[in-house]
């Protein structure tokens, strides 16, 4: 007879004693600047994190596992591709729609932001922004919808900040190209359909491969033992001898202009995602210094605690309207990849050291589950480095500014 009590207590569920009171925080009125359609997409992402996200995401945390039923949910939010055209299961918004769903998305969980982030810019707009009719009309449905997920493979074991040395490879056989090489720290890549893959041609020229799951000799090994992203799945792609079809190349880029125009869209969408853990420590430890007593009075009335909120919320305010000029000039296509690059390192910083000074405010609080602080620390050390490592976006806005490449 199946012990239903040890069955009950190996399924994640919502963890009780977590109680969402998250409340959003506006210091210049920057609502002011965008429209009623962006607060109402703000709000109902809100919701449906409240709801469905931070009640249940400290289990998954702890147990390192991914919620996987929520790719179906938020494919049924829209929360993926919303900027593709409604033709291909997108909703056609603009990059401030884009980056609010990812503030919010974030402010619960990065990893769960990372998800969506993988399959709207790194899987979907290549395949829309480079691909054929046939390709669009078969994947982005399926993509958008969550029926199908997907993954990017440009990192190697050897190759991260430098993707032009990849080794990854395919030929050409005639009816078909012959894949083989390897990825490494590939979000989303155990539970992925689709996977997203740049590899070089005989003649050394990037291209991208989509690959489907189920090809012969194509795996997605899990990667375990992370501190980091523990409610993320993340694995390696190893292509051994897969045979892709022609159909499958992606005709409209070659070269890194692909694969890097793709990580300036995630790029952008993390800018606007750190800000989320921001607010959400700010949140966090401004309701728990105002309601902890020591001394006879709360913390939030001695100075030390309130210089740490107060230099809180001037830096989330900076970096709310950075991001917000750099959704505007992206609505235009005006945004430059340095730009990008300037409020990813940024937001990250800001996120990084507001984290840790609201940890400090909750004490030993502070490093428990009770409280989402040190999960986003940690998830933080991955998303500070993933995407462009920090030192790597400072040395783009140097670059920018003398024209001198320090990379080479």
């Amino acid at each position: 007879m199946q012990d239903n009590t040890a069955v009950a207590a190996s399924q994640p569920k919502n963890h009780a004693s977590f109680n969402d009171r998250y409340e959003f925080h506006d210091y210049y009125q920057v609502d002011e600047l965008l429209t009623e359609e962006h607060i109402l997409i703000r709000s109902t992402v809100r919701e449906w994190v409240k709801k469905n996200v931070t009640p249940i995401i400290e289990d998954y945390a702890q147990r390192a596992e991914f919620p996987v039923h929520l790719v179906k949910e938020m494919g049924e939010m829209g929360l993926f591709g919303p900027t593709v055209s409604p033709k291909y299961g997108g909703q056609g918004l603009d990059y401030i729609s884009y980056g609010i769903m990812m503030q919010e998305i974030e402010r619960g969980d990065s990893g769960i932001r990372s998800t969506a982030s993988v399959q709207g810019s790194l899987v979907m707009y290549p395949i829309y922004a480079f691909g054929s009719e046939e390709q669009k009309m078969k994947f982005l449905p399926k993509l958008a919808s969550g029926e199908w997920l997907g993954c990017f493979g440009l990192t190697e074991a050897d190759h991260g900040s430098d993707p032009g040395g990849m080794v990854t490879n395919f030929k050409d056989m005639g009816d078909h190209y012959l894949l083989n090489g390897s990825k490494m720290w590939i979000s989303n890549s155990p539970y992925a359909q689709v996977a997203v893959v740049w590899a070089k041609n005989e003649q050394g020229v990037v291209h991208g491969l989509i690959v489907e799951k189920g090809m012969e000799g194509f795996t997605a090994p899990v990667i375990h033992n992370k501190w980091s992203l523990r409610a993320s799945s993340t694995g390696e792609l190893v292509f051994d001898n897969v045979k892709v079809p022609k159909e499958n190349l992606l005709p409209g880029v070659k070269g890194l202009k692909g694969p890097l125009s793709c990580l300036n869209n995630a790029r952008y969408g993390i800018a606007w995602g750190a800000i989320g853990v921001a607010l959400d420590c700010y949140d966090t430890a401004l309701r728990y210094a105002k309601e902890r007593i020591q001394f006879d009075k709360p913390i939030a009335s001695f100075q030390l605690q309130q210089k740490k909120l107060a230099e809180m919320i001037t830096e989330i305010t900076k970096a709310q309207l950075l991001t917000w000029r750099l959704g505007t000039l992206k609505n235009e296509d005006r945004a430059t990849p340095a730009q990008i690059s300037m409020a990813k390192r940024n937001n990250l910083e800001i996120a990084q050291n507001i984290a840790r000074e609201a940890r400090q405010i909750l004490g030993g609080m502070g490093i428990t589950g009770e409280y989402s602080i040190m999960r986003h620390m940690m998830n933080l050390e991955s998303v500070v480095t993933y995407e462009g490592t920090h030192d790597i976006h400072l040395l783009i806005t140097g670059m920018d500014i003398t024209g001198i490449n320090a990379f080479k």
